[in-house]
């Protein structure tokens, strides 16, 4: 599993479809707006390994964690963080597992995080969407499980 983490001061995500653009996250003030990708070897216990990390990663204001400080965070999928760009102009997406592998992932990441005490505001799989936030430092940290 693959995650961008982001240090916020709010953060939110809206989906757009033929009914229009209604937000479906949000995190206000102090919290990690979290991309994640999965790819095809990810398992149910590497994504209860990223909610750990995640939970308890000291990134926020004072060297704290989520965990410290109760503070949220947005969970959103992302296959394009598999993305490989090296040959050509155009990315290919082969090392993102595909849909029905990795959306129970992602949703056990969001699992895993609420049984460890968190709150958790997440975007849609699939989805055409939108991610607002204001990046806090800026901090943006990479983590590959």
């Amino acid at each position: 599993m693959r995650a961008v983490v982001q240090r916020v001061d709010g953060a939110s995500v809206a989906v757009t479809d033929g009914a229009g653009t209604r937000t479906v996250g949000e995190i206000i003030g102090e919290g990690l707006c979290v991309l994640v990708g999965v790819t095809h070897e990810d398992t149910p216990q590497k994504a209860a390994q990223l909610a750990r990390k995640l939970w308890s990663l000291r990134i926020l204001e004072g060297e704290k964690s989520c965990s410290d400080v109760h503070a949220p965070l947005l969970v959103i999928s992302q296959f394009t963080l598999y993305g490989d760009a090296r040959k050509g102009r155009r990315p290919t997406w082969n090392a993102a597992a595909p849909g029905p592998v990795a959306e129970p992932l992602v949703d056990e990441v969001c699992a895993q995080l609420r049984a460890l005490g968190a709150r958790v505001e997440t975007g849609s799989f699939g989805a055409d969407m939108r991610v607002s936030l204001t990046n806090q430092g800026p901090f943006t940290v990479l983590l590959d499980i």
